[in-house]
């Protein structure tokens, strides 16, 4: 097991014997009074947190902030300017704790009373569509992290607003607005999922801010009491032992924001409760987890994701604050400059003053199998890399469960980064965020005809179907089950098997990342076996981003007109570019952003190679023009396959140069005797590596493969292979 995977597990082991003795300390509401000299002592990053926050809200401070009935979706006016609203009443009133000038628990009273005068009077939200409507937005989710963010800021304030309009606030908007997100939406509530969290959050933590009791039972164990909902019922469904969370990275870092939160004010108000330990720590767990499940800052788009949201999100910034208050660990702190910013909280404060003592480490990624499931056994998200750094390569594994709604449909998938990008990619969501012009910045409809879909993925489709038939309901009663993860002679391996996602079909996927010091880069080895009943058409797709450079495979069509590559499954979207015909299996090297990729498979199962574009049945443009290439073999009962991808070399057109441009990987063997498969990569050099896989989980099993030049043996699932002396 590498250092880098052992440093992981014992920091994880140390955060969850934190206990109560490190558990963060209640939050001061009271404000505090800074001069303009004990403003210049503040640590240099909360300081410029203050001053970002105050450059946001003094312009405010005199104006009459709109307050409009509610009219459009994500993204416009009336959208936009409520969030602005909410993010001005929690802003000011933590800078009003922060500095005690009056004028900012003002600007949170008039602002929260014009609210108390509207929200009465508001029915349901206009443009609502398939989701639940709020009244202040098109959902009802936005309409939590409204009263999530307002909330906080009364909180800060009410002891300087007079009784009577406390009185009013209370009566006007938070009351009646945690009415309807609790029993005025029971659906949300009490279900187990981030909108429900979202709900929950809001009622309790208002409770908690004007003293009802009622609602923060609500919150904890559900409207009916029982805590068969309720927050400590989802801390228990929704995040895995190891602190991943079920509809994957990009909605962990979304839930973190209200479990945190409402953590937070539990531990505040109820200290007793001890909430940052429950479950052996699973929510500081989760925030680990979440920065594990990155690559140079950028989370990985997994299910339904925007690519584009990384560890500096506002969630993981609040995230990152309390759990270094809990557990006072340095690399937390290296994540923090990262971020650029901390809360206006004491826990960001102590953050700040931290950095500034020169006391933060490098955050240790690692190679970490994150289980899945509340009991941690609905397969897991495997993560390989080759060194702790940010930018070390790293070979994402996806064999979760299939995360509920936003789940897709592509277990046993993979994503590969090298050199600070995304080489080996996965589409993400397909939305436009608040873009009010691409369906009022809600999911597109190619969400579920193309981003969902197993085509979208790289993966195994069988019979051009995707996984489970597309339905999400059959998908959530199945998932892969983990046959290995290991490191061992420099090969970090991990393998998957799942039996249900197509009638009658086996498919088991063995990946690895192998050190190759002589060269001073690893590479990636990938070995699918798919085994079924009848004669099938097998595709294994893989998306990348790039040019292609060479192949050695002779393709023809796609250059004159272009046709859809199928009609369903998200096949419709793609657009054949070309076919080539394969025997025995082939390479497909390509360029991307100053460095070369050759994959290099061998196959005898595979028949040709198509290459696709992505656009196809689009008339609204609104799919990403990206390529892949699929390895496709006909009319087969069983699809095997033993793939090389490297990366090498570098290109720089300012100073005119390419080098490293030939892969030392010259050619891939497969040969399989007695269940077993023993990978032989040949390399220009005239050297081989040798690799056996033998599926079987006894580790201390000897395993012996036959070739032509002589047997090859190793121990346990896999490993190095050495010839049998």
């Amino acid at each position: 097991m590498s250092k880098f995977r052992v440093h992981l597990f014992a920091g994880l082991a140390i955060l969850a014997l934190a206990g109560a003795a490190q558990a963060a300390a209640p939050a001061q509401l009271e404000p505090s009074k800074l001069s303009s000299g004990a403003s210049a002592q503040l640590p240099p990053l909360f300081a410029a947190t203050l001053a970002k926050s105050k450059a946001f809200v003094d312009p405010q401070l005199r104006k009459t902030i709109d307050v409009p009935v509610p009219a459009d979706a994500g993204g416009g006016y009336t959208h936009e300017r409520h969030k602005d609203n909410y993010r001005l009443i929690y802003e000011a009133g933590m800078l009003y704790r922060q500095t005690g000038d009056k004028a900012y628990a003002e600007l949170v009273r008039r602002v929260l009373l014009d609210y108390a005068k509207l929200y009465p009077s508001l029915p349901l939200h206009p443009k609502r569509a398939n989701q639940v409507p709020g009244k202040l937005f098109w959902q009802v989710l936005n309409d939590s992290v409204w009263l999530v963010n307002s909330v906080q800021g009364y909180e800060a304030v009410k002891d300087a607003i007079p009784a009577a309009d406390r009185a009013a606030i209370e009566a006007g908007v938070f009351r009646p607005m945690a009415a309807f997100l609790s029993t005025g939406s029971p659906k949300t509530f009490d279900s187990i999922h981030n909108h429900g969290t979202w709900a929950l959050a809001a009622v309790g933590m208002t409770g908690y801010a004007i003293g009802d009791q009622g609602l923060v039972k609500q919150a904890l164990y559900g409207l009916d009491g029982s805590g068969k909902s309720g927050f400590y019922k989802q801390l228990e469904e929704l995040f895995s032992p190891d602190g991943y969370y079920a509809e994957g990275p990009y909605y962990q870092r979304y839930a973190l924001s209200p479990f945190l939160l409402l953590a937070q004010s539990i531990q505040r108000h109820d200290p007793s409760r001890k909430i940052l330990d429950y479950r052996d720590g699973v929510l500081r767990k989760a925030v680990y987890a979440t920065i594990q499940e990155s690559y140079g800052g950028l989370l990985f788009p997994i299910n339904d994701a925007i690519k584009d949201k990384g560890l500096d999100t506002p969630e993981l910034v609040h995230g990152v604050a309390v759990t270094y208050a809990a557990s006072k660990d340095p690399a937390l702190l290296s994540i923090a400059i990262q971020q650029g910013s901390v809360v206006l909280s004491p826990e960001g404060r102590e953050v700040a003053a931290a950095i500034a003592r020169g006391e933060a480490r490098p955050f240790p990624f690692a190679s970490i199998k994150l289980r899945d499931g509340a009991k941690g056994d609905k397969g897991a998200l495997v993560v390989l890399r080759s060194g702790p750094k940010p930018k070390d390569q790293a070979l994402v594994f996806k064999a979760t469960s299939q995360g509920m709604g936003h789940g897709h449909f592509d277990k046993l998938s993979w994503l590969f980064y090298d050199a600070g990008q995304e080489v080996v990619t996965d589409y993400g969501a397909a939305r436009f965020l608040n873009v009010e012009a691409k369906a009022g910045g809600r999911y597109l409809p190619e969400n579920d005809s193309w981003a969902q879909q197993t085509v979208a993925h790289n993966t195994l489709v069988v019979d051009e179907k995707s996984q489970f038939g597309a339905n999400t309901d059959i998908g959530e009663k199945h998932w892969p089950t983990i046959l290995a993860f290991d490191a061992k002679d420099g090969v970090q391996m991990t393998a998957a098997s799942i039996d249900d996602a197509w009638p009658g079909v086996r498919y088991r996927r063995a990946m690895a990342l192998i050190d190759r010091p002589e060269v001073g880069r690893p590479i990636v080895l990938d070995l699918v076996r798919g085994e079924g009943g009848g004669k099938h058409r097998f595709d294994l797709p893989l998306h990348y981003d790039g040019q292609i450079v060479d192949s050695g495979l002779k393709f023809q069509g796609g250059t004159t007109e272009l046709k859809p590559l199928g009609k369903a499954d998200g096949y419709q979207h793609l657009w054949d570019r070309g076919r080539a015909p394969v025997k025995d299996g082939g390479r497909v090297s390509w360029f991307d952003r100053g460095r070369f990729y050759d994959y290099v498979f061998a196959s005898g199962d595979v028949d040709q190679v198509v290459l696709t574009e992505l656009g196809a049945n689009d008339p609204n443009y609104n799919l990403r023009n990206e390529r892949a290439f699929i390895l496709r073999g006909d009319d087969k009962d069983s699809f095997t396959l033993a793939g090389v991808l490297e990366p090498h070399g570098a290109y720089s057109a300012a100073e005119e140069y390419a080098r490293d441009t030939i892969a030392s990987v010259k050619a891939v063997e497969r040969v399989s005797e007695n269940g077993a498969d023993l990978v032989l990569i040949r390399l220009n050099s005239g050297k081989s590596l040798a690799i056996g896989v033998s599926w079987d989980p006894d580790p201390a099993k000897r395993h012996r493969v036959s070739t032509p030049s002589g047997a090859y043996v190793w121990t346990g699932f896999s490993g190095l292979a050495n010839p049998e002396q």
